[in-house]
């Protein structure tokens, strides 16, 4: 039996793409995912980021794809293993580009106003000037960091996708992708969506990101589909269409028949992610763990033994 607790304390550490601990999280899951039956092979590429070197120096990459020998997948169980740390929270972030936001509109009312000659600069209108340069400087020096150990953002994404594997049977239709840079702009999704479209044809993404033992699961729906519907059935989950938020199911619901994201956590998650507070030591895993009980359950509905895609000596590079 998979001790999760110390397969999560071995991922949870600081892992931005390229770095050594970003390669030693990587081989432990290749390991993780030999052990499990799976054929495992490395997606490797590059992409350019405004968060890496102002997208002047291409990022390098590598994706996990795994797959039981001679298996046909119509299932994806998808979690991005690289991690980052940043000035801002999540819930940071959210904040400053609110701020900008609103402070943008009322200048925009202010232009309106001063097309109908009905201008007349008062403190509203230095506010939302002040609003907006604050909110945009504040994402604007928000660059990537190597100071969070990315514990619910997203090694319990992993351990979930894990698993829900392992609470499957052998049969299950079922592959798994790890993919690198979700959080230089979701670089290995797009790679994977550009370069390796035909894995999706006719399947489904659960992709997991963000599992945290408190709060409500929330499943936002890229595509549904009647594996989503389950998910959020089994999970009694709180459907979302959007969230100010982008993740690799968003990317891969653009070549798949039916995609979900899920996460699970409050606004107290969103300010610990991405900072050093977020660690494995305050987690129990019990939230990844539920989350993977109902989607294991909503995916044993398509069982099969199926026909070959993917030889188990074929490399996906």
């Amino acid at each position: 039996m998979t001790d999760y607790r110390a397969l999560l304390t071995a991922l949870a550490v600081p892992r931005r793409t390229g770095t050594a601990l970003n390669h030693q999280v990587r081989e432990r899951l290749k390991r993780e995912l030999g052990a499990r039956g799976l054929v495992v092979m490395e997606h490797r590429f590059t992409g350019r980021s405004y968060l890496h070197h102002l997208g002047r120096v291409p990022l390098e990459g590598v994706n996990l794809i795994a797959v039981r020998p001679r298996a046909r997948v119509t299932t994806w169980l998808v979690a991005h293993y690289d991690s980052k740390g940043q000035p801002l929270s999540m819930a940071g972030r959210l904040a400053a580009a609110g701020l900008a936001v609103l402070g943008a509109l009322e200048l925009l009312a202010a232009a309106v106003r001063a097309m109908t000659g009905a201008l007349h600069v008062g403190t509203p209108d230095l506010v939302a000037v002040f609003a907006t340069l604050g909110g945009v400087l504040l994402l604007a020096v928000n660059r990537a960091t190597d100071r969070s150990a990315g514990a619910v953002d997203n090694a319990t994404g992993v351990v979930a996708a894990l698993a829900t594997l392992d609470a499957l049977p052998v049969t299950a239709a079922v592959g798994v992708l790890f993919p690198d840079a979700e959080e230089y702009g979701m670089l290995g999704a797009r790679a994977l969506a550009r370069e390796r479209a035909n894995l999706f044809a006719d399947t489904g993404i659960v992709n997991f990101d963000g599992v945290d033992d408190r709060g409500r699961t929330i499943a936002l729906v890229h595509r549904g589909g009647p594996l989503v519907d389950r998910a959020v059935t089994m999970l009694g989950a709180r459907r979302a269409r959007w969230l100010p938020i982008l993740v690799d199911g968003l990317v891969l619901a653009g070549v798949a028949r039916e995609s979900v994201t899920l996460m699970r956590g409050d606004w107290r998650t969103a300010r610990l992610v991405h900072t050093p507070r977020d660690s494995a030591d305050r987690l129990t895993l019990d939230g990844a763990r539920e989350v993977a009980r109902g989607v294991a359950a909503a995916v044993r509905f398509n069982v099969v033994t199926a026909e070959p895609t993917l030889q188990g000596g074929e490399s996906a590079r």
